[in-house]
């Protein structure tokens, strides 16, 4: 057993030499040094310290005032949009000569749709249709057509039908089936030829032609019809017009912001 250390003999001999009296009058006068100093400064000081540590440093502004450059944050980013010499090669391709229409001769027909706004559309021609007015093609022929004008005749027929409310709704029954009065398409009796194809764009969401409405269209007028959302319906218009002539192919447009129920 090893003999104590001086270090520790000298702690044994204060601790025996203050009592606890005495430690009692060393933490009284601790105390009384912290009640004399001002409370003033105390806080301040912990105020401040608390604000310094609150709020972030900001970032030292560049010398010259103007943000950093793409190449000083970033070292491997590319100096410029060129990837490279142009290419002298003969098999590049020449995506003009794969357009089969307009080598071929075929015009784009003055009736195509450039545009489908909420209520109208614009085309090649420049006539712009507004104000929620759909339009029928026939022929290269732009006729309006707005079968949803609320009046007392509709209004017997949307309720006999079942549809709902008055405006676009009218032409949807209960079960949202799109159904096209015979009467609103009269101008599709009287012409001949007929187009071989009438595409039917139903606004925002494709919606299906109700029994008696295709039944009509084929059956007593005999032309194939296709229903699509008006978009794509316009978008194949324009592709089969320029394709087959208009004569061939016409379109019954509803704006696009026809969203049915």
């Amino acid at each position: 057993m090893h003999p104590p250390s001086k270090d520790l003999l000298s702690a044994l001999r204060l601790a025996a030499h203050y009592g606890p009296s005495s430690r009692q009058h060393v933490c009284l006068a601790a105390r009384r040094n912290l009640l004399d100093f001002p409370l003033t400064r105390l806080l301040s000081t912990s105020i401040a310290r608390d604000a310094s540590r609150s709020q972030p440093t900001p970032p030292s502004p560049s010398p010259s005032g103007v943000p950093p450059s793409r190449s000083t944050l970033n070292t491997r980013a590319p100096k410029s949009h060129d990837r490279g010499p142009r290419s002298e090669e003969d098999t590049q391709t020449d995506f003009s000569a794969m357009d089969i229409l307009t080598n071929a001769g075929a015009a784009v027909p003055a009736t195509s749709i450039d545009a489908c706004t909420h209520d109208g559309f614009y085309l090649n021609n420049g006539i712009q249709t507004h104000g929620g007015m759909g339009m029928l093609l026939l022929d290269g022929e732009v006729f309006v057509w707005t079968p949803w004008d609320t009046s007392s005749a509709t209004a017997s027929i949307a309720s006999s039908t079942g549809a709902g409310g008055g405006g676009f709704g009218s032409l949807l029954d209960r079960r949202g089936l799109l159904t096209i009065q015979p009467r609103t398409l009269g101008i599709l009796g009287l012409i001949y030829p007929k187009p071989d194809l009438l595409l039917i764009g139903t606004g925002r969401k494709l919606w299906m032609l109700s029994k008696d409405t295709r039944r009509y269209l084929s059956e007593e007028l005999g032309m194939k019809v296709d229903v699509m959302d008006t978009p794509n319906a316009a978008a194949a218009y324009n592709l089969l017009a320029t394709e087959r002539g208009t004569s061939e192919v016409g379109a019954l447009m509803i704006p696009d912001g026809f969203k049915g129920l």
